[in-house]
C-alpha cells in the first residue's frame, strides 16, 4: 500500500509541474519558444496544446514565414481535433492573407473540405453542402493539376447526389400533398422538371421522370371535367417522354398502368 501510495504522489507531482511548465509557457514572452514548442505538441498529437500556443503567435508572426506556418498549423490542430468549423474560419484566413503561399493549395482544399464535413443529412439544410460545392469549384478553377483534382470530383459528385435526393424527397412530398391546401401536382412537376436541369446526370433522374408522369396522372383524375380532357393528353405525352428515357426502367408496368388509364379516358 505504502509503494502505491508513493507512485501515485510522483505521477502527481510529475502532472502538476507538467501543467505548471505548460501554463508557464503560455504566459512566455518568448514566441519563438512557444512556436517551438507548439509544432512539438503537434507532432506528439496534442492538437489542443498546439492550437492554444500557435493562438498566442500568429498575430506577433504576422507577415512573416513563420506567421504562415504558424496559421496553416492553427487551422490544422483544430481539424486534428475535429472542430471543423474552426478550422474552416482559419484555413479561409490563411488563404485571404497568402494567397499564393506554401500552404496556399492545403488550405484552399480544407476549406471545402470542412464544408463537406460539415454536410447534414439530405432532409436537412444544405447550407454547407452548397458552400462545400462552391468551395471545391473554386479550388478546381485556381488548381486544375492537383494531386486532388480526382478526389474532390469525387466530393463533388457525392454532394451533388445528395441535393438531388434532396430535391426527389420535395418532390414526393409535393405529389403526396396533391390538392391539399393548392395544386401540389402542379408544384411537384415544377419542382421536378427543375431538378432534372439541375442535376442532369443523378441517380435520381428516373424518379424525377415518373414522378413528373404520375402528377400529371392524379392532377387530370381529380380534376373538373372540363379539364380532365387537356391534362390526361398531357399524360400521355409524358408518358412517351418517359417511356422514351426509359424503356426498361423499373417503373415501366407503373407507367404502362398510367397510360393505359389516361387513355381510356380520351375521345
Amino acid at each position: 500500500m505504502r509503494l502505491k501510495n508513493i507512485y501515485i504522489l510522483l505521477l502527481s507531482v510529475v502532472l502538476l509541474s507538467g501543467c505548471s511548465g505548460y501554463n508557464s509557457l503560455l504566459k512566455s514572452t518568448d514566441n519563438d519558444l512557444k512556436f517551438t514548442k507548439a509544432k512539438e505538441y503537434y507532432e506528439k498529437k496534442k492538437y489542443l496544446n498546439a492550437a492554444t500556443l500557435l493562438e498566442t503567435v500568429v498575430l506577433p508572426f504576422r507577415g512573416t514565414e513563420k506567421g504562415e506556418e504558424a496559421l496553416f498549423l492553427l487551422a490544422m490542430s483544430h481539424f486534428k481535433n475535429e472542430d471543423n468549423l474552426t478550422a474552416r474560419n482559419y484555413f479561409s484566413g490563411y488563404f485571404r492573407s497568402y494567397p499564393r503561399g506554401k500552404y496556399a493549395e492545403e488550405s484552399k482544399y480544407y476549406v471545402g473540405y470542412c464544408y463537406y464535413l460539415e454536410s447534414p443529412e439530405a432532409k436537412l439544410d444544405q447550407e454547407f453542402t452548397k458552400k462545400s460545392i462552391e468551395e471545391f469549384n473554386s479550388f478546381l478553377e485556381l488548381y486544375p493539376q492537383s494531386e486532388r483534382v480526382a478526389e474532390v470530383h469525387k466530393l463533388l459528385d457525392e454532394m451533388r447526389d445528395k441535393l438531388a435526393y434532396k430535391a426527389y424527397l420535395n418532390v414526393k412530398l409535393y405529389n403526396k400533398l396533391g390538392n391539399y391546401q393548392g395544386n401540389n401536382y402542379q408544384s411537384a412537376i415544377i419542382a421536378a422538371q427543375n431538378a432534372l436541369k439541375e442535376y442532369p446526370s443523378s441517380q435520381y433522374e428516373e424518379d424525377f421522370e415518373f414522378l413528373i408522369l404520375k402528377s400529371r396522372f392524379e392532377e387530370a383524375e381529380l380534376s373538373v371535367e372540363s379539364k380532365k380532357e387537356e391534362r390526361y393528353r398531357d399524360t400521355v405525352d409524358e408518358y412517351y417522354n418517359f417511356i422514351n428515357d426509359f424503356p426498361n426502367g423499373k417503373y415501366r408496368k407503373d407507367a404502362q398502368h398510367i397510360f393505359e388509364k389516361a387513355s381510356k379516358n380520351l375521345k
